[in-house]
Formats: structure tokens, C-alpha cells, sequence
């Protein structure tokens, strides 16, 4: 058990290293005078970046010893791959739930080995699963028609190329900061996380309130999306504001999921609804005409109120564009084209996936894979859905079908999808602010224990309920869904993994040639410090990549000003005049006297 002074003279040690250089090797923690994790503050500053490195490549030679199953490959192991049973490793761990591990003070009641186990055991979910858990999506793949029909075809099939490509790069770049940084003594457990760990307090604090507000509107607007559907299945004759209620009211239900490992069937099925959506909607679009009725909430609308304003009762053909539809309103394009990056907003929450994934370093191969699938199967059902319907396009996409048979069926089916992903939203949402308000200000116990699930059932309710507040204040969905897309989802997916790499990079080369980090003695033994320690690690051997992040983040900042100022200005246009809200009992749908 460490006592006060032996904490002081860690602190020493760490302070008044005179820059030793020895041959850098992996050691195991002893019992010596450095402070074992278990009893470091949650997230404590004085904890170095060579400790985090230390034990973090000692995690990786565990899991990397890990068999990745117990039997011959199927079918099911590519289409339901949750089905299969991975191995915990050599024996069951053991975890004791009768504890508040957040309590530095109960801490020490347990040993070195509990307090590892404890992060062993929250790490269940098969990397199989990754694929089906970054696909359940909504948003994405039913707001991309928009995107093209306010871009044109070369634009949007060029930027959404460019968004892809550039997305699989962010996650390998979130990636390789969890693997040199996340272990059983430090569990990485949120995007806020590595900023702390990279940049300090200041940038956890800026990713959480960020990722809380980008979670909580993603529910929201699905909330939002699915409450248009029920009432346009209803033929508007049920009140808006009840449609919308019932799946916040749902989310009260299905939100009491915890883990990911238990969510994974049901992103499995996530997936295939959307895929039976996708092929419904695209039949329908190609042997029934556009929904007019619904024409003042569609791409074209935004653009030109001429391009679906009736004349003399009959509406406008159809029409596409090769370029910009209307280069005198650029702002409405990138509105819609903040709409395209919905489809790759999964990076905001890959570190919660990785950091329940049993082999993080396979979580590649499922990122790959779900990268290329959204980038194929979206974009053709964007390009297919915007050749048939055109300017009439709505978002989500399946609010656009005139067929009623044929959208009531593509309604249901989207309510159900979209109600998995919310719901896959609020757990993660749910688990940051936990983990960053309550654990961290409060000391409320680990959501793995009784007390923690107790307060786990009492937020869900709260959580869904503000999302549909915030959601049911907004009145156009494609204003309200660009705006958290270029304050946020942008930002999570092209500004701050370049940004955190580049923190991450500059730090990890600094430490060649040094001796780092002892576990024996909790010493730190470093060559330099402060500006010269920076520049020294950027021009070290990946100074190209580092050259490239900085460009990168430069030009992700860049066109997340423009998203913003398009987003507001798009809803400056639609505050003009009056807007209903799921406040009232009228769907904005529903454009009768």
C-alpha cells in the first residue's frame, strides 16, 4: 500500500530526471516505488505519456496472444458475427462488483491484478461486430440523395469520394493513438480521452462537451425523423407531437442496453433493414413519381423555391445537374453537402468501440470494411434516388415516396433501423457523460456495479427526454441535421484525429533514444523539454506525416467555417417565415389547408 510520502517521492522522481539514455525496454511493473495505477486519479496529469506507452505495449503482447476464435469460420461468422464465442484468454477473469473503483480510497482494498481485471472484463465484443456496429446508421445513407440533389453529380460524387477516403485515414489515425496509449492499468475509454492524454485537461473537456452535444442531437434528430414517418403513415391523422413522444418514450426501453457486446445483434440487424430500405425506396422512386405534396422540405426548396413552386397547379419536371444547381447560392450546397458527411460520423465513437473490442488490433479490418461499404453502397443509392427524384428529394429519403403502400412499408422498417441506431447513440452518449461528469465529479460508482446500473435506468428516461426537446425545437430537419454536422460531426471525423495524431506523433518520437519511463521506481528519465522537445519529435522519423496532419487539420477547420456559416444561413432563410415544430399536432409534412 503507497503512503503520502511515497507518492512525494514519485513525484520527485518524475520531476528531477537529468535526462538518462539507456537502451528502452518493456519491463514488468514490480512493486517498488512508483505509484500503481490503480491508485492514480482518474484522470491524473502527473501520470507521463512514456507510462501511458509503457503499459499499453504490454496490453497489446496480451491481446495480440489472443485466438481470435474457438472453431472453423462460417457463413453466420461474416453475417452474424456477435453469434460467435471468443476466448477471454487463459482463464475467466475475476472482477469485484461490490466496489467503487472511482473511489481512489476503495482502490486500495483490492490488488493490482483485480484492478486489471476489472478493464479485462469490460472488453467483450468481437471485432466482427465493429463492421455492424459503425454501419448502423440512419442519417447517412438516406440523407445522401439531398447531398447530391443541392451539389449536382460531379460535385457530390467528388466529395463524397474525397469524405470517404479521408475517413478510413482519420480511423486509422484514431486507431494508432488507442494502441499506443489505451491499457488494463489506463483503459482509454472515450475520444476525450486520448485528447487528454495528447494535450491535457483543457482538450478532454473540449471532445466531451462536444461529443455529448453531437450524441444527444444525433437522438434527437432520429426521434425527429422517425415521428415524420409515423405521421405520414398515419396519413397525418395522428397528432405530431404524439408520433414523435412514442419513440422517445421507446428510447426509454430499448436505451437500458449497456454494453456493446449485448447492442451487437441488434446492429447486425440494423444493417440489413437499411439495405431492405434502401432497394424499397429505389423501386419506388423508379415507378412512382416524386411525393409534390412534401415539396416545401425537399433539396430543391433550400436551393430555389422556383425549382418545385407549382405553376398553374402542375409541378416542375424533374431536373439534375452536373454542376452546382444554383452557384448564386453556394450556401444551400454546402448545406446539403454537410448532409454527405453524416455517412462517415463514426469516428466520434470509434474509441468506444475499440475500447470494448477483445483484439483492438483488428478493429482495422472492420473499420475497412465498413468504410468501403458505405462508401459503394451509399453512394449508388444516392446517385439512383437523386436520377429518379431530383430536386424533390427529401431527407430522409424515404419520407419522398408517393406510393403509399410502398412508403408505409419503407416508414416502418426506417423507424425500426433508426430507432437502433438512437439507441446505440444514447448508450454512448449516456457513457460520456457518466464516465466525465458523474464518475469523475461525483465519484459515482462503475457502471459494471448494482449501484452504477441503478443510475444507469434512472438517466436513460432523462437523456431521451432532452433529446426530443432539443430535436422537437428545430423545425427543419435538413437545417438542423447540417449544423450539428459541421459543428461537430465534421470536426470528429476530419479535425481532430489529424490533430491528436500529430500531438501523439511528436511526443512518441521524442522519445527515441530515452530511457523513459521505470516501473520499478516510478522515475522518468527524458533528454529535453518544451519547445525544443516539440520541434525535435516533429522532425522525427514520420516528419512527413506530420507535415500532413497539420495540412489536414488546416483544411478540415477551414470547411468546418464554411459548413457552419451555409447551416445558418440556411436556417436564417427558413426562420423567415413560420416553421412548425413537434410541439404542435400539424407534421411538416402535411402541406393541406
Amino acid at each position: 500500500m503507497e503512503n503520502s510520502e511515497q507518492v512525494a517521492e514519485h513525484k520527485a522522481h518524475r520531476h528531477n530526471s537529468q535526462g538518462i539514455v539507456r537502451d528502452d525496454k518493456v519491463e514488468p511493473a514490480g512493486a517498488g516505488a512508483g505509484i500503481p495505477p490503480r491508485l492514480r486519479g482518474l484522470h491524473d496529469p502527473d501520470v507521463s505519456f512514456q507510462e501511458y506507452q509503457h503499459y499499453a505495449r504490454i496490453t497489446r503482447t496480451e491481446q495480440d496472444a489472443l485466438p481470435e476464435q474457438t472453431h472453423k469460420k462460417g457463413l453466420l461468422h461474416y453475417l452474424v458475427p456477435n453469434l460467435q464465442r471468443l476466448e477471454t484468454g487463459p482463464a475467466e477473469v475475476a472482477v469485484r462488483s461490490d466496489l467503487n473503483t472511482s473511489d481512489v480510497e476503495q482502490r486500495r482494498l483490492i490488488s493490482d491484478e483485480e484492478w486489471t481485471n476489472a478493464s479485462r472484463a469490460l472488453r467483450t465484443a468481437g471485432t466482427g461486430a465493429v463492421f455492424y456496429l459503425i454501419t448502423t446508421d440512419i442519417l447517412g445513407p438516406f440523407g445522401l440523395p439531398y447531398a447530391f440533389a443541392t451539389t449536382g453529380w460531379g460535385p457530390g460524387t467528388a466529395l463524397y469520394t474525397v469524405f470517404g477516403a479521408m475517413a478510413g485515414f482519420s480511423g486509422y489515425l484514431l486507431w494508432d493513438c488507442f494502441m499506443g496509449l489505451d491499457s488494463f492499468q489506463f483503459p482509454v475509454k472515450s475520444f476525450g480521452d486520448i485528447g487528454f492524454r495528447v494535450y491535457g485537461t483543457w482538450c478532454r473537456h473540449l471532445l466531451n462537451s462536444l461529443q455529448a452535444i453531437q450524441l444527444i442531437c444525433n437522438v434527437g434528430a432520429i426521434i425527429i425523423s422517425n415521428g415524420e414517418a409515423l405521421s405520414e403513415a398515419a396519413r397525418f391523422r395522428l397528432c405530431y407531437a404524439i408520433c414523435c413522444l412514442v419513440w422517445a418514450l421507446a428510447g426509454f426501453v430499448l436505451g437500458q442496453i449497456r454494453t456493446l457486446q449485448r447492442f451487437a445483434w441488434l446492429a447486425n440487424a440494423a444493417v440489413f433493414i437499411n439495405l431492405v430500405i434502401m432497394f424499397l425506396t429505389m423501386g419506388a422512386a423508379a415507378h412512382s413519381p416524386p411525393l409534390y405534396s412534401a415539396s416545401a422540405s425537399s433539396a430543391g426548396y433550400t436551393i430555389r423555391h422556383s425549382l418545385v413552386t407549382p405553376v398553374g397547379g402542375v409541378y416542375p419536371p424533374v431536373q439534375h445537374s452536373a454542376g452546382l444547381p444554383d452557384e448564386n447560392n453556394f450556401a444551400a450546397s454546402l448545406n446539403g453537402a454537410m448532409q454527405a458527411v453524416y455517412s462517415y460520423g463514426g469516428c466520434m465513437i470509434f474509441p468506444e468501440f475499440m475500447s470494448e473490442v477483445r483484439r483492438p488490433r483488428d478493429f482495422l479490418k472492420g473499420m475497412w470494411s465498413a468504410q468501403l461499404f458505405i462508401y459503394v453502397c451509399y453512394m449508388l443509392y444516392g446517385l439512383f434516388m437523386y436520377a429518379y427524384q431530383g430536386q424533390y428529394v427529401q431527407t430522409p429519403a424515404y419520407l419522398g415516396i408517393s406510393a403509399y403502400g410502398l412508403q408505409t412499408a419503407g416508414n416502418s422498417l426506417a423507424i425500426v433501423s433508426a430507432l437502433i441506431a438512437a439507441t446505440l447513440y444514447g448508450n454512448i452518449g449516456i457513457k460520456v457523460l457518466y464516465n466525465n461528469i458523474f464518475v469523475d465529479f461525483f465519484r459515482a460508482p462503475a457502471l459494471e456495479t448494482k449501484h452504477g446500473k441503478y443510475i444507469w435506468i434512472a438517466l436513460v428516461p432523462v437523456y431521451w427526454s432532452v433529446a426530443y426537446v432539443i430535436g422537437a425545437a428545430i423545425p427543419d430537419f435538413a437545417g438542423f441535421t447540417g449544423i450539428v454536422a459541421a459543428v461537430c460531426i465534421l470536426q470528429f471525423t476530419y479535425s481532430f484525429p489529424p490533430l491528436l495524431h500529430l500531438g501523439y506523433q511528436i511526443q512518441k518520437s521524442a522519445m527515441e533514444g530515452e530511457a523513459g519511463f521505470d516501473p520499478r521506481t516510478g522515475a522518468l528519465a527524458v533528454r529535453d523539454g518544451g519547445a525544443r522537445r516539440c520541434v525535435r519529435g516533429f522532425l522525427g522519423p514520420r516528419c512527413y506525416l506530420n507535415v500532413f496532419n497539420l495540412l489536414y487539420f488546416v483544411g478540415a477547420m477551414a470547411l468546418c467555417g464554411l459548413g457552419i456559416y451555409a447551416s445558418v444561413e440556411n436556417l436564417i432563410q427558413i426562420y423567415a417565415i413560420p416553421q412548425l415544430n413537434a410541439f404542435g399536432c400539424k407534421s411538416p409534412l402535411d402541406v393541406s389547408a
